[in-house]
């Protein structure tokens, strides 16, 4: 990922499907566009409203470990092979 905003299609698709599922529950609740009849009733929009924002969740999680990643680097890397001791000799200022 170059950027922030580049995310892998899958992850786009999973995010698009959540947006229609949110706009189909919304315009069914408002009685804008009539859903076939299993949809109508108002517990299947709340269903589709939990189902949408699950499928948007991919990426947010994409792009909040992406944002973490540039923020702290160090904190995602994890450097386990030098311990304290080691560390502590190569930045003393003990001369």
């Amino acid at each position: 990922m170059k950027s922030l905003g580049a995310l892998p299609k899958s992850v786009l698709i999973l995010e698009a499907a959540g947006m229609i599922l949110l706009a189909l529950a919304w315009l069914s609740l408002n009685q804008y566009i009539r859903l076939p009849a299993p949809f109508t009733s108002q517990i299947a929009a709340v269903v589709m409203i939990f189902v949408g924002i699950f499928l948007m969740l991919p990426a947010a999680f994409a792009l909040f470990w992406k944002l973490a990643q540039g923020i702290a680097p160090q904190l995602m890397q994890g450097d386990k092979t030098s311990s304290y001791s080691d560390r502590k000799k190569r930045d003393d200022a003990d001369h």
